[in-house]
């Protein structure tokens, strides 16, 4: 009986050791970190000092992981792969989908906003055009002051708004 106690008590002790972290990598800034995830893809190999599972496979040899399809001669005595196995590419195709359909909606939100301020724009053009051609005219023309009074535009104020409209045709006519 005093052995199954002991034996009890040994799995109680050990029973935290299987929780501790498995991976240890050193950070950015120098620092030892403990994790139970994967660390983040700007960690380079060499800063990580344990993993889960196996080391990854070095890329160093290039006739190991080519297959024969790709043009790739493999070497005598490395195994090589079977043509129907296709190769991990490390992508996500739906993420990548994803992604393109973002940037297609963001490009066409694009091209809507300057196809309303291309709009905004032939407007302005329009009516500064036809605002000078009644200016030019020489044609009287009444304003309504901010009291509610109807003013009629001297040779100044005649002036000052020809070139005011004369700027707006600069910039929005083009």
């Amino acid at each position: 009986m005093k052995f199954v106690h002991w034996l009890v008590l040994g799995c109680v002790v050990a029973l935290p050791l299987s929780a501790s972290a498995q991976w240890q990598w050193v950070d950015k800034n120098g620092k030892k970190v403990f994790s139970d995830q994967a660390p983040p893809p700007d960690v380079p190999e060499k800063n990580i000092l344990r993993r889960v599972g196996p080391p990854p496979v070095s890329r160093a040899n290039p006739n190991v992981d080519a297959s024969p399809a790709e043009g790739a001669t493999a070497e005598a005595g490395a195994p090589a792969k079977t043509a129907g196995t296709p190769k991990p590419t490390g992508v996500d195709k739906e993420l990548e989908e994803k992604t393109k359909k973002a940037e297609a909606e963001e490009k066409a939100k694009r091209a809507a906003e300057e196809a309303k301020v291309a709009k905004a724009k032939a407007d302005n053009c329009a009516l500064a055009r036809q605002g000078k051609a009644t200016v030019d005219s020489g044609i009287r023309i009444a304003k309504v002051n901010a009291q509610g009074e109807r003013e009629i535009m001297d040779d100044a104020a005649r002036a000052a708004e020809q070139k005011r409209l004369q700027t707006v045709i600069n910039s929005d006519c083009k």
